[in-house]
């Protein structure tokens, strides 16, 4: 048995001009990172940041752009200049990497204004782009370690608006490259629902999840397969949060469509999925995703509260802690009893400030949070209590003022 290469690990997203976000900045990404905050304060653009950036590697920038009403709807609204996302990972044995790509329009269309790739190779020095491209048009340093001694090679694009990572990532002689091209491609950025879940898909085993869930008897009929093993585990963990539950059974019909049944373990006929619970349903999917015997690199899952028991979601997190041996995960929630089994680091508190634009901070980073936690306090209850002031919904009704993160303080 192969041992899979460690995937890159995100430490950096900076973000530009893409609606609420004017200008925000998510510095030291912890392996399990959650964002927390009100209706409105931006939790669900910065996920979608993510989301863009994949779509626009997997179907290009134009779909992606247009998906999105074009710079009308996607530009920060009093925002100039172009739309900025810039992300800093680290590939195990190589040093920081910054990918920026820097977006606008012209005519309607796209147009990629700026992309550049860069490290700095030693402790010291200037850090030097070994790939730099502005409107189709720029150059790249090929090898495994591009130094810049080595040779810079012109290589125009086809048009303006694609992007250099993912045309010249398909060539072996820019490995680094490729690398990155195969992390973003790879990023599952999900919108699961409990309704998709339940269709009858035709039959023929998948890997993996898509984005709404709506291959899951596939992917049970895959792991049935390939990782028996791997789907008892995730029957046992079931059986934990889902009292009566059997196992989940994908049948393969006359007409060549999968059905997902549920048994329940004191009756013999299972149950269609269609009949079963949402809550049974969307545990299933997020065991499925987060016990995948090949997990993709970056997990990006919204409000996994929705459709479950208040008691499960503690264990939920624990699940996505334990997930990340293997991957990167970034949640979106509104939950206290998720917020429960978290540390202050982990948890990024979104709000708006006087401008309408979103504004971050660590909870870690908050007056008081980390010295309540020492004594033994939950960031939930923490939470409801008011102590985070940002992101509180009620600082906008007349609640408790605002805490300053620490390093504003004086």
């Amino acid at each position: 048995m192969t041992t899979r290469p460690a995937p890159p690990r995100l430490e950096h997203l900076r973000v530009e001009n893409f609606r609420a976000l004017r200008r925000v900045e998510l510095r030291n990404l912890t392996p399990l990172t959650v964002l927390l905050g009100p209706n409105g304060s931006g939790k669900s653009t910065v996920f979608d940041v993510f989301a863009f950036l994949s779509e626009c590697f997997e179907h290009g920038l134009r779909r992606a752009w247009d998906k999105r009403g074009r710079a009308r709807q996607l530009k920060s609204r009093g925002g100039e200049g172009p739309v900025v996302i810039e992300i800093k990972y680290r590939e195990r044995g190589f040093p920081l990497i910054t990918y920026h790509l820097a977006v606008d329009e012209v005519r309607g269309s796209p147009v990629v204004v700026r992309e550049w790739l860069a490290w700095r190779r030693g402790s010291h020095g200037k850090p030097f782009r070994f790939l730099d491209y502005e409107r189709g048009m720029g150059r790249a340093i090929s090898g495994e370690r591009p130094d810049p001694e080595d040779r810079r090679v012109e290589i125009p694009l086809s048009a303006p608006d694609l992007l250099a990572v993912n045309a010249l990532g398909q060539f072996a002689d820019h490995p680094r490259v490729s690398a990155l091209r195969s992390f973003i491609t790879g990023w599952y950025v999900s919108y699961l629902s409990a309704d998709s879940a339940r269709g009858q898909p035709e039959a023929g085993p998948h890997e993996r999840l898509s984005r709404t869930g709506d291959n899951l008897a596939n992917v049970i009929q895959h792991l049935k397969e390939q990782h028996p093993e791997r789907l008892e585990q995730i029957f046992t963990v079931l059986r934990r949060r889902v009292p009566r539950i059997d196992r989940v059974l994908a049948d393969v019909m006359p007409d060549g469509r999968l059905l997902l049944q549920v048994k329940d373990a004191p009756f013999s006929e299972p149950v269609l999925a269609k009949f079963a619970s949402d809550g049974t349903l969307k545990m299933l999917t997020y065991l499925v995703l987060l016990l995948d015997p090949s997990p993709p690199p970056f997990i990006g899952i919204e409000e996994p509260e929705n459709f479950l028991h208040p008691r499960l979601l503690p264990e939920l997190a624990e699940e996505c802690r334990l997930a990340t041996r293997a991957t990167q995960i970034l949640v979106t929630t509104h939950s206290p009893f998720f917020l429960n089994a978290l540390r202050p680091e982990e948890v990024r508190v979104l709000w708006r400030d006087e401008q309408g634009y979103t504004q971050a901070s660590r909870a870690a980073d908050l007056w008081g949070i980390k010295e309540f936690v020492r004594e033994g306090a939950l960031l939930g209850h923490l939470w409801m209590e008011g102590h985070f002031g940002v992101g509180d919904p009620l600082v906008a009704q007349g609640g408790p003022t605002r805490p300053l993160p620490r390093e504003t303080r004086k």
